[in-house]
């Protein structure tokens, strides 16, 4: 905080007001280890210690203001374009492509940031159709003995959510959503049910903004060993028993999901 101040001093002088500067050196530090392992996930060619100086600094600061900033104040298109355009400023040639890169990664797989903000001003003027990405996931489950177990993945967000990937509109959703699951945790899995269609807004730093729309099927598999494949923000896979699920930390709108899938399961 000393140096923080001595700069702060020598290049803002007359500012006055560092309370927004201090609390965010301050939440960057104690978030610093999960920041920085969020880093080498999203980008695995690039230990973090070979990342420069800058550019790692200002992916940490990028990454703290999308994961743990408040979003009233911080939207997340937001920070991603500041940290860009720090990079710009400060960085190399190609950092801000770096940090663009990173940010954008860690922004498709979190989903959740942004998810119920409209535009304001920019949705008055531009009128043009978002583009659509489309997804098919599924709870899968099988049966070993009287229990059953369900298959999720863990993201480096911390969270327990569906496997799922992207799907082509034009062909067969159940084939799509079954090949999507078999990349994904080489499970061999038979469609049961559909669940629901989740569809939400997110941006992306290259695209602009994108509509993610995703169907998820109840689908079972023989109770084998999981191998994740294709990991792109997420580190882990496992098996769950039924009466673990519901106390793992889950997304919002993938806890509803799991709960029908739970009650259908049980009543057969």
């Amino acid at each position: 905080m000393e140096i923080f101040v001595r700069n702060a001093n020598e290049f803002a002088p007359g500012m006055g007001d560092f309370s927004f500067m201090e609390s965010l050196i301050k939440g960057i530090l104690e978030k610093k280890k999960d920041i920085d392992l969020i880093i080498e996930k999203a980008a695995p060619d690039w230990p973090i210690d070979k990342i420069s100086i800058i550019d790692r600094n200002i992916l940490r600061i990028g990454l703290y203001e999308l994961l743990f900033a408040d979003r009233a104040q911080v939207p997340p298109k937001v920070a991603i374009n500041e940290a860009i355009e720090l990079s710009k400023t400060f960085g190399g040639d190609t950092s801000s492509k770096f940090v663009n890169g990173v940010l954008g990664a860690v922004y498709k797989e979190l989903g959740e940031p942004g998810k119920d903000e409209t535009s304001k001003s920019k949705d008055k003027k531009n009128n043009a159709p978002v583009p659509v990405e489309y997804l098919g996931g599924a709870v899968v489950y099988a049966k070993s003995g009287v229990d059953i177990y369900l298959a999720l993945v863990h993201d480096v967000f911390g969270r327990w959510t569906l496997s799922k990937g992207h799907i082509e509109a034009d062909k067969d959703q159940e084939d799509e959503v079954k090949k999507a699951i078999k990349d994904e945790l080489s499970l061999d899995v038979k469609i049961r049910e559909k669940l629901g269609t989740n569809e939400y807004p997110t941006y992306h730093p290259e695209k602009g903004k994108v509509r993610k729309n995703v169907t998820y099927y109840l689908c079972e598999s023989p109770f084998v060993d999981i191998h994740l494949n294709n990991t792109g923000g997420l580190d882990d896979a496992k098996w769950f028993k039924l009466g673990d699920i519901l106390d793992l930390n889950f997304y919002n709108d993938i806890l509803p999901l799991v709960t029908q899938a739970i009650n259908i399961l049980l009543k057969k």
